[in-house]
This record gives structure tokens, C-alpha cells and sequence, in this order.
């Protein structure tokens, strides 16, 4: 069965949001490295609204490789209850989840195939962590302190607990943690 894997930038005060303000001074061989697994053991991508409106505007006719190859041929799943249609430049590899999230997650991880990636989407990572939809949550933490901006976590939310299955800390002080459900 698939797994649903979260990868995301994270500061050390738990922001995410808008991490190309604050992330590439640590941007590293050990951040590639990451990367590059992630990539090779993902095939289908799953984002929310927010995610899916920042990068239409920029993948689907960018030449940042090797990401732009990657992120436009792949299948992407958009989870949202506002929107009414996606599309993805001049590529058909687009869906739309608008409803029944853990049934669409179920038939995803059904499928034979690598492991579903979650790009971004913080909103969207929460909610799959408080519904047990996400398998593998990997935290890559910045030494930095942003200060503003959105969190992972808020207020509210139900207690969960993980398991430390992985952890590495690259040149620049970046500690990648890779948490499973406990």
C-alpha cells in the first residue's frame, strides 16, 4: 500500500509559510540530498488550495530543474471546497478532490505505485495529521527564527503522537526529522 509523506520547511518558531524568505542561505547538499530521495519515492502529489494557487503561476513554465520536470509530469491531487476546476498549463496530470478526503485518500493509497507526496500546504498537512490520512510527516527544520507568518500546529487541535523514524542534520544546521504515526 502507499504511503502519504509529508515533506516541509519549517523554522525553529514552527513557521512554514512563505519559506523562500527565509530558507535558501541553508539550502545545501544535505537539503538536495533529501529532496532528491523524496522525489524518487513519490508519484503522485497531493496539495491544497492555497499551494496549488502559489505554484500554478510558476511551475508549469518554469526550467528550474530538476523540480520543474518532476512537479509538472507528475499527477497532482488539489484538495479544496472552493474551487471548481484546476488545470496545469499546457499538462493534464491535475485533479480535483472537493469532497470525502479520507475516501480519496483510500482509493490513492490503493493504487500500486510510490508513495503520495504532500507538497507545502501546512492547512492541508494538519488536517491529514488530525484525521490519521498521513503516514510519514518530515519536518525540515531551519535554524532560523522567522517571527511571522503561518504555523504548522495551532490552537485547538486533538493530541497526536509520533515516532522519531529518521533524522539527519546537513552543513548548514538543517535538522530533518522524519516522524511516522505512534
Amino acid at each position: 500500500m502507499r504511503k502519504v509523506s509529508s515533506g516541509l520547511f519549517i523554522s525553529l518558531d514552527g513557521v512554514t509559510e512563505s519559506p523562500d524568505q527565509w530558507q535558501f542561505d541553508h539550502f545545501d547538499e544535505g537539503m538536495m540530498a533529501a529532496l532528491g530521495v523524496f522525489l524518487a519515492e513519490t508519484d503522485a502529489i497531493l496539495m491544497g488550495r492555497v499551494t496549488y494557487q502559489e505554484w500554478t503561476g510558476y511551475w508549469p513554465t518554469s526550467t528550474d530543474e530538476p523540480f520543474a520536470s518532476f512537479i509538472n509530469k507528475i499527477p497532482k491531487y488539489i484538495v479544496s471546497t472552493t474551487l471548481d476546476r484546476v488545470e496545469w498549463g499546457k499538462w493534464d496530470s491535475i485533479t480535483l478532490i472537493k469532497d470525502n478526503l479520507a475516501g480519496a485518500i483510500n482509493r490513492l493509497k490503493q493504487q500500486p505505485g510510490k508513495n503520495i507526496g504532500v507538497t507545502g500546504s501546512p492547512t492541508l498537512v494538519r488536517s491529514l495529521l488530525q484525521n490519521d490520512l498521513l503516514d510519514e510527516l518530515t519536518l525540515m527544520v531551519h535554524p532560523v527564527v522567522v517571527n511571522r507568518g503561518k504555523h504548522l500546529f495551532e490552537d485547538g487541535g486533538e493530541l497526536k503522537r509520533l515516532k522519531l523514524v529518521d533524522n539527519k542534520t546537513t552543513p548548514t544546521g538543517v535538522a530533518i526529522l522524519t516522524y511516522q504515526p505512534r
